[in-house]
């Protein structure tokens, strides 16, 4: 298998159901109490983008793109509606939404990450698919160019610095970003619902470790 760097349909994938899901194991004792534990150290998003009644080009465009990814062989980038940016959706992307790291006067490279929740208990997810032109980075608060100050690799999420900051100095990004993603489904089941609409109930997308 491999993973194709190009985005479902964003046009189709609005309006798609979805979002996280976790894997927890409980175990309730003899006396009520539970322990519970996961093997999960990440979340996986699952989706459907069935297409209800849409255009029979819609409906063409969704299974071209099945086709060329070979059903659920191969990977491709997946638009979230509901969380694609680094900052709240209605906020626009600024090089300060999010801290990827911090200076020791040594290390250049850093992962994009996004963070839910504050403190201890803050999920840090990393964020492998960037959008290519999304990316905001600053040093110690001053906004670096891309290109000048800083390179990306859009296929893996990871920001190499021209210079490794002092020690201390936070480096912070905005950006937009999508899910790694396949079908998950061996097939799609699709109808022409009149003479220039058709429909696809359901296309359950599930997203990847890479």
């Amino acid at each position: 298998m491999a993973f194709h760097e190009i985005r479902f349909p964003a046009a189709l994938s609005f309006g798609a159901s979805g979002g996280p899901e976790r894997r927890t194991e409980i175990v309730t004792l003899s006396s009520g109490h539970e322990e519970r534990n996961t093997p999960w150290a990440h979340s996986r998003r699952r989706y459907d983008a069935g297409l209800g009644l849409r255009s029979l080009d819609d409906v063409a465009e969704l299974l071209a793109f099945f086709e060329a990814r070979r059903g659920p062989l191969h990977g491709f980038r997946w638009k979230d509606w509901l969380d694609y940016r680094s900052g709240l959706p209605s906020h626009p992307v600024t090089p300060l939404d999010q801290p990827i790291g911090t200076g020791d006067d040594a290390a250049t490279s850093f992962q994009l990450v996004k963070r839910y929740g504050e403190g201890a208990t803050a999920y840090l997810r990393p964020i492998q698919k960037p959008v290519a032109g999304s990316v905001r980075v600053a040093v110690g608060g001053d906004e670096i160019v891309e290109g000048e100050g800083f390179t990306l690799d859009a296929a893996t999420g990871l920001v190499t610095l021209d210079l490794a900051p002092p020690v201390g100095v936070g480096v912070t990004a905005g950006f937009e970003f999508d899910v790694p993603a396949r079908f998950d489904t061996e097939s799609v089941v699709a109808a022409a619902a009149g003479f220039e609409t058709g429909s696809v109930p359901e296309i359950p997308v599930v997203e990847i470790r890479l």
